[in-house]
């Protein structure tokens, strides 16, 4: 990463067109950058909001503590995740063929 280029066996036009995708490396790098800064900063919200909700057993116990939903019976049971061990419904969660486990999108995303 530290190392220089040796540009000048290059024509002007090839030197534009290195610098060119040089610049555009910079740019992607920042956007992923913020991209995962957004990320790391949604996954601490929602841990802070599940750590308030947890205290509430009537709530783990009969809502998703992702989207809040309530669960019934049949339309949306619930499922344990295998990473955070919350409830959360069928849509906030996916079925992990390789662990046998479902894991709610939260833990996805912070995998």
């Amino acid at each position: 990463m530290g190392r220089k280029l040796d540009l000048s066996g290059l024509t002007d036009d090839e030197t534009e067109h290195v610098l060119q995708v040089v610049q555009r490396d910079f740019s992607l790098r920042k956007k992923e950058e913020e991209r995962l800064s957004e990320m790391k900063q949604k996954l601490e919200e929602e841990g802070s909001k599940c750590s308030i909700l947890s205290k509430h057993q009537k709530f783990v116990q009969h809502c998703c503590m992702r989207c809040c939903a309530p669960f019934t019976f049949l339309v949306n049971t619930k499922r344990r995740c295998g990473d955070c061990s919350f409830n959360v419904c069928k849509s906030c969660c996916s079925y992990q063929k390789p662990e046998k486990a479902w894991v709610c999108c939260v833990c996805q995303q912070a995998r």
